[in-house]
């Protein structure tokens, strides 16, 4: 990665603008995210938001929520006005405070438990290893189409209990959908997304209905457990109960939440160790290294770069004062790339120790999926190493065009 000067990176600062970003920033965007934490860590955006770069900052966000709300019901007005995308993410887990994400996040990590991940892993296994049967026939893989876009696809329908035949659409209607949380937007993708809120609604209706005529085992079935909601100590029914839209809206952020970051981290995570070959050798000889190599993975690569907060009082952050009403963006990416955090940041090393970043997020926030995650990549990531040892690139690979999710469309692989 070309250095710049002191002088080119305080301009690369005063003139950073995330509604206006260059095809240079998407393809890497590190040189920007160390020129704003050394000459403009709190970043005044053009439209009076501010952009936060250094991990003490976005960290600090992250322990009071109180003070910098998740909740998008204003900030998201001008933005999607009164459309089905603005019903969607207004609703959904991820964009709201407590008491509505206190409830709904217990109902969805009561289905995730130890034990019942652990269950997953057997399933999970055979899933990975008929994907490399089938890239070993052919000796070549896209490895985001063929490979790790289908796993988290496979394990979210598993876990909403989808039947097989009804999960083809899901993966474009997610992309359609996360893809409208980019900072700036055409109208086609506002029109993709609007169009895709509204047909998995119109699915998930119908599979909502089928769930309450026969019901699953809400220990693993999450829609189940979301549909008859909290149950107390005695397994009666009573407790929590979701409204119909509430339930509506986070089936599809499980979905979202489960597919495009696990893609991601697949994908940034083996295309990385193509790039790395002493860290790939090193997984290679000594395969326990696969947990620290994902958390790795999680820091070099973040699947999800930004965050959102508004301020609910005049306050403070890294010594700037901030109104009420400021909109903040986090900047997980570049918070995972802080020297004062990490040694050697710019370095991928897959015995990094400690390594607390905050790819998940941090928090009463933090990713509710993350344990289903870190064993979705450990298997993948690990099996595909072992399986194909000497994997490499087969042309060009194509990033994902977003600056929110980080990832690739599509990654052309010899599998050797």
């Amino acid at each position: 990665m070309p250095t710049a000067t002191a002088g080119d990176a305080a301009t690369i600062a005063r003139d950073f603008d995330l509604r206006h970003l260059s095809r240079e920033f998407y393809a890497d965007p590190y040189p920007a995210y160390h020129a704003l934490r050394t000459h403009e860590p709190v970043k005044r955006m053009p439209d009076g938001s501010l952009f936060l770069t250094r991990f003490r900052d976005v960290q600090a966000v992250y322990r009071d929520p109180k003070t910098f709300s998740s909740d998008k019901t204003v900030e998201f007005r001008p933005k999607y006005g009164d459309s089905p995308l603005y019903a969607h993410h207004t609703t959904s887990l991820v964009f709201n405070d407590p008491p509505r994400h206190t409830r709904v996040r217990k109902l969805i990590a009561g289905a995730l438990t130890a034990r019942a991940i652990a269950a997953m892993e057997p399933g999970l296994v055979r899933l990975v290893d008929g994907l490399l049967d089938a890239a070993a026939e052919r000796g070549r893989i896209d490895l985001i189409g063929e490979f790790a876009s289908a796993i988290p696809v496979e394990i979210i329908g598993n876990l909403l209990d989808v039947p097989h035949a009804e999960r083809a659409p899901l993966r474009e209607w997610s992309l359609a959908i996360l893809g409208a949380l980019e900072p700036s937007l055409t109208e086609a993708q506002l029109e993709r997304g609007n169009r895709a809120v509204s047909e998995f609604v119109d699915y998930l209706r119908g599979l909502v209905a089928r769930r309450r005529r026969e019901p699953g085992d809400p220990q693993h079935d999450v829609l189940t457990r979301l549909i008859q909601g909290e149950r107390g100590e005695s397994g009666e029914r009573g407790g929590e109960q979701l409204s119909e839209e509430e339930l509506l809206q986070n089936c599809i952020f499980i979905l979202n939440a489960g597919h495009e970051t696990t893609t991601n981290l697949i994908g940034n995570g083996l295309v990385t160790l193509t790039e790395w070959p002493e860290q790939r050798a090193a997984l290679l000889s000594e395969p326990s290294l696969i947990e620290s190599a994902v958390e790795e993975c999680l820091r070099f690569e973040s699947s999800n770069q930004l965050g959102n907060r508004l301020t609910t009082v005049d306050t403070e952050i890294g010594g700037f004062p901030v109104a009420r009403r400021t909109p903040i963006t986090l900047c997980i990416g570049a918070a995972n790339r802080d020297p004062e955090q990490f040694p050697v940041p710019d370095r991928f090393d897959i015995r990094r120790a400690p390594n607390r970043h905050l790819a998940f997020g941090f928090g009463i926030h933090q990713c509710a999926g993350v344990s289903l995650a870190r064993l979705e990549a450990r298997i993948a990531i690990g099996r595909f190493v072992q399986r194909f040892p000497s994997y490499r690139l087969d042309g060009e690979p194509t990033r994902g065009g977003r600056v929110r999710f980080r990832g690739f469309a599509s990654v052309p692989l010899q599998c050797l």
